[in-house]
């Protein structure tokens, strides 16, 4: 009979999990460092190098991986002739092992756990409880296998249920592109097949547990259906293209696991679950004799070659960002960023839209404008760490918040991983508007505007230097709105007839408004509120928007501008205290 100590149990999951923490697997670094070694695509060769190279650095470091420390769970197959010494519970010393992990104050691993899930969703604050799996199985002692799954790829399982005539094949090949990159690939990906619907899922996240060993299999040659149909996934997977963290190339799948299970004859349930390239799991053995011992991978394994930047990477100072920048950059360019960058996910992006829905500002001190976010919820530093490990987060469960985000508070850009929706992509295409550009005044608002978003000047008089309204240009109705400057009184032109489309008209008329009748007053009140919400301060915008407040007898709301104005020492102050003061009657 053998006897299971507490403390030897509790102990044995706690160090595991610190271990699976920082140590990637030699299965997996060999299998990462084949892929890097015959990848072609340079941009998912480089991302192959960075995950090796952070790899390395996690080891020697011991530290975590991912700063998503997962979801713990752990498999556990007690042989009959077993008996604990605990008056505990199997879970509740799992749970006690988890506990002791996620704290240890030299590597603290972040807590992600929250109860009530559907409703306050509380931080457990030490990562429990464990998801815990036990069975009887013949022998003595126990095998436990400990996992801890990000919820990047958690999130990417999938079930169905087929008719038994069903392609497996077609329907893997037919989920895996709608999964995306969110599961941060080139990982393992686990098949469940047959039994119930729960039993399929566990075949699937069970199956992740078992080494990568698909290069011998092809080496070897299959012996039954199942080797015959991982053999053939993991080609048709990978020829998909999606490649490692999405960025194409030859390797999506470092290898595909396939567990069966009796099932009903008008049944055929399919679980498909991914693992990331953390790919953190661990399998040991007690058996009376103490705690389980874990010896550290063999550190020469990792390539020699270390991830560094190309010398044609781009290098960007965010605190002098603006949106004309961005504009300039391509597709699969390198950046370097520095400077102050803020760091928000979904529970944050729910605080700011509260906030802005009941009508309060952001807290002190908080200022999102033309600020890049990043998409990161990093682990704890420890000793003289700037900040713990960290990586980004997907960027998918944000894309509700893009809107707001953008267009609300100013934010410029946006840092991430994985695929965004429809919604959040037509989000950021907006803050797109056409320009004509007739003068000095047009000149200065098409500067300021690329610091909002993407410009487009239709036309320009300045090869004549400005004394002649262009009239050859078409305004695309993908524009936000048309601007242009009714009177340029350095060259003495004035467009006489104004644009009258879809697009809103956006019209500079501090020069002759007062000589010029117009009635859109609404339109044009509603575009200046927009502007503030962006920049409540800004100079031009409260002028412009006092300016009409006059036209239209509201002479209390013109006075708001001007205090905005009042200790801004401009020029705009000066106007329109001018205006208040002369053109204080009602007009219209």
């Amino acid at each position: 009979m053998t006897v299971i100590k507490q403390k030897d149990f509790e102990d044995s999951i706690a160090s595991a999990l610190q271990y699976i923490s920082y140590y990637h697997s030699e299965d997996f670094i060999l299998a990462m460092t084949k892929a890097y070694e015959l990848e072609q695509s340079s941009p998912a060769k480089d991302a192959i190098l960075q995950i090796l190279t952070s790899s390395k650095l996690s080891a020697f470091g011991s530290r975590p991986i991912c700063q998503d420390t997962g979801i713990v769970t752990v498999f556990i197959k007690q042989g009959m002739d077993t008996i604990w010494e605990t008056s505990s519970t199997v879970e509740k010393m799992v749970n006690q092992g988890v506990r002791n992990a996620y704290t240890d104050k030299t590597n603290p691993l972040r807590a992600s756990i929250v109860s009530d899930p559907l409703g306050k969703r509380s931080n457990t604050k030490d990562n429990t409880p464990a998801i815990t799996h036990i069975s009887l199985v013949e022998g003595n002692g126990i095998e436990v296998i400990v996992a801890a799954k990000g919820g990047g790829s958690e999130n990417k399982a999938h079930l169905s249920m087929l008719n038994p005539s069903d392609s497996l094949i077609d329907h893997v090949l037919n989920t895996i592109p709608g999964m995306g990159a969110g599961w941060c690939p080139p990982g393992v990906l686990g098949i469940g097949v047959g039994g119930t619907a729960d039993k399929a899922m566990l075949l699937a996240k069970e199956s992740l547990m078992d080494s990568i060993d698909i290069q011998d299999l092809i080496k070897n040659g299959p012996h039954n259906k199942i080797e015959e149909l991982r053999i053939e996934l993991y080609e048709k997977v990978n020829n998909l293209g999606i490649g490692a963290q999405g960025l194409g190339g030859l390797t999506t799948v470092l290898d595909v696991k396939i567990k069966d299970y009796p099932t009903h004859a008008a049944s055929l349930p399919v679980a498909i679950i991914p693992n990331c390239a953390a790919n953190r799991h661990i399998t040991f053995k007690l058996n009376g004799n103490g705690p389980a011992e874990f010896k550290p991978p063999n550190l020469d394994i990792w390539p020699k070659t270390l991830w560094k930047p190309k010398s044609e990477a781009l290098r960007v100072n965010v605190d002098d960002l603006k949106k004309s920048d961005i504009t300039k950059w391509k597709i699969g360019q390198t950046l370097l960023l520095s400077g102050k960058i803020l760091t928000a996910r979904d529970a944050a992006h729910k605080k700011i839209q509260d906030l802005i829905s009941s009508g309060k500002t952001l807290p002190s001190g908080l200022n999102l404008f033309n600020r890049l976010l990043y998409y990161v919820g990093p682990v704890d530093a420890v000793g003289d760490e700037a900040v713990g490990p960290a990586g980004p987060t997907t960027a998918t469960r944000m894309d509700k918040y893009t809107d707001l985000i953008l267009n609300k508070c100013g934010v410029i850009g946006m840092i991430g991983k994985a695929e965004r929706s429809r919604e959040a992509i037509a989000s950021i295409k907006k803050n797109k508007a056409a320009y004509l550009n007739t003068g000095t005044w047009s000149t200065k608002a098409i500067k300021e505007a690329k610091h909002y978003g993407a410009i487009n000047e239709l036309a320009s008089s300045a090869d004549k230097n400005f004394n002649y309204i262009p009239k050859d240009y078409t305004i695309g109705s993908d524009n936000d709105y048309f601007h242009c400057t009714s009177n340029n009184t350095i060259f003495g032109t004035q467009i006489k007839e104004f644009y009258n489309g879809t697009v809103p008209l956006a019209c500079d008329m501090s020069s002759d408004i007062f000589s010029r009748k117009t009635d859109n007053f609404k339109e044009a009140e509603n575009y200046y509120l927009k502007g503030l919400e962006l920049n409540p301060k800004h100079n031009g915008i409260n002028e412009y928007l006092g300016e009409l407040y006059v036209q239209t007898n509201r002479i209390d709301k013109a006075n708001e501008r001007l205090e905005v104005l009042k200790t801004c020492n401009c020029e705009e102050y000066q106007e329109l205290e001018l205006i208040i003061k002369t053109r204080g009657t009602k007009i219209y």
